[in-house]
């Protein structure tokens, strides 16, 4: 016999739309004990929620896509970076009754595509550029871009601070005695992730007395065989450099890996920080100097701001006047403090 909403308000005690908020995840006005009693008896009678039947109903998919630009591989989770977002990203929005569609674009006219074909309550940005945010034309849901400087009014960008993440990497170099430094990342226009960290770096190096000429880029894609590929090479191109910044933990560890391939060491002939913190990095012998971005505050702040949007605070719902004019001001980006740290792939330069 088929469990419905009405057979858990009867024995809970409680009205079936009470029943429905809870398992809906729309609990902002239901006691802790009393969302724990209804869970709990729905869990015994072994309740089984009609999806097509519930988004119907309450004209809501419950579906929040995170989209993925795919490149030339056709592949969606290259980068460590993007697994622990979307990872983190299912856990929360799990937890309030939602799911998560994990889906590439290799246009961004097919993020419009994909609003309206899977009647998505949100949309959640990864790892697109700045330039791909401008030009999206997409009004019917809440977007959020994770690691977004765009101009775009209709994203809210959750980013975490690049630029005093390049300025940490380039004073710590500076001050372990290093006067010519290269800055590796992909290439960028403007002041997006890249362009903000590789204006701190510069910035820091100069205000530490380094030559303008002894601070060098290199354009390169961020995975690891990029980065061994530049380390492999690093003598040769710029035999000057003692140091490396590079934008993401994965190159910086590829960087690392060429070095030591090409018969050098790390720190002894070249010094590597990286950027993000990712698991692995303690893991490199010496473990890699980087700057640290906290991961799963970006994940949270990222996945509470979607639901802000999807669903806004029951009490702003009810509490409106009539008549009063409701449309809320353009959130303001959030960006969330970083840190150096210190492991061994830093050290004097060699004599």
């Amino acid at each position: 016999m088929t469990t419905r909403l009405s057979d858990i308000a009867d024995e809970a005690g409680v009205s079936v739309m009470t029943v429905s908020n809870v398992m809906n995840g729309k609990r902002a006005r239901v006691s802790p004990a009393t969302i724990e009693r209804v869970l709990g008896i729905a869990a015994r009678l072994g309740y089984v929620p009609n999806i097509p039947a519930r988004s119907l109903a309450a004209n809501s998919s419950h579906i929040v896509a995170a989209l993925v630009p795919v490149g030339e591989n056709n592949s969606l989770l290259v980068s460590p970076h993007t697994v622990a977002v979307v990872g983190g990203m299912e856990t929360h929005l799990r937890h309030r009754g939602y799911h998560v569609l994990l889906r590439g674009i290799e246009h961004e006219d097919q993020v419009a595509q994909t609003v309206r074909g899977w009647s998505l309550d949100g949309v959640v940005l990864v790892e697109f550029t700045d330039e791909q945010i401008d030009r999206l034309r997409v009004d019917a849901v809440p977007l959020v871009a994770i690691d977004s400087y765009s101009a775009n009014p209709r994203a809210i960008g959750v980013r975490s601070d690049d630029h005093a993440g390049g300025r940490l990497a380039g004073a710590r170099l500076a001050d372990a005695g290093h006067r010519h430094v290269l800055f590796a990342g992909p290439p960028y226009q403007g002041l997006g992730v890249v362009g903000q960290r590789w204006t701190g770096f510069r910035e820091a190096c100069l205000e530490a007395g380094l030559d303008p000429r002894a601070i060098e880029a290199e354009e390169v894609l961020t995975l690891f065989e990029d980065g061994r590929r530049l380390g492999l090479r690093l003598r040769r191109d710029h035999p000057e450099v003692t140091a490396v910044f590079a934008t993401a933990d994965h190159l910086a560890v590829g960087i690392m890996a060429g070095i030591v391939e090409a018969g050098g060491s790390v720190p002894g002939d070249v010094s590597v920080i990286g950027f993000d913190d990712l698991d692995f990095a303690r893991y490199t012998t010496p473990g890699l100097t980087t700057v640290a971005q906290d991961m799963a505050a970006k994940v949270a702040e990222a996945s509470r701001i979607i639901l802000e949007e999807i669903e806004p605070a029951e009490i702003e719902r009810t509490e409106t006047e009539p008549g009063t004019d409701s449309t809320k001001a353009p959130r303001e980006p959030v960006s969330l403090d970083v840190h150096l740290v210190e492991r061994g792939s830093v050290g004097p330069p060699r004599g």
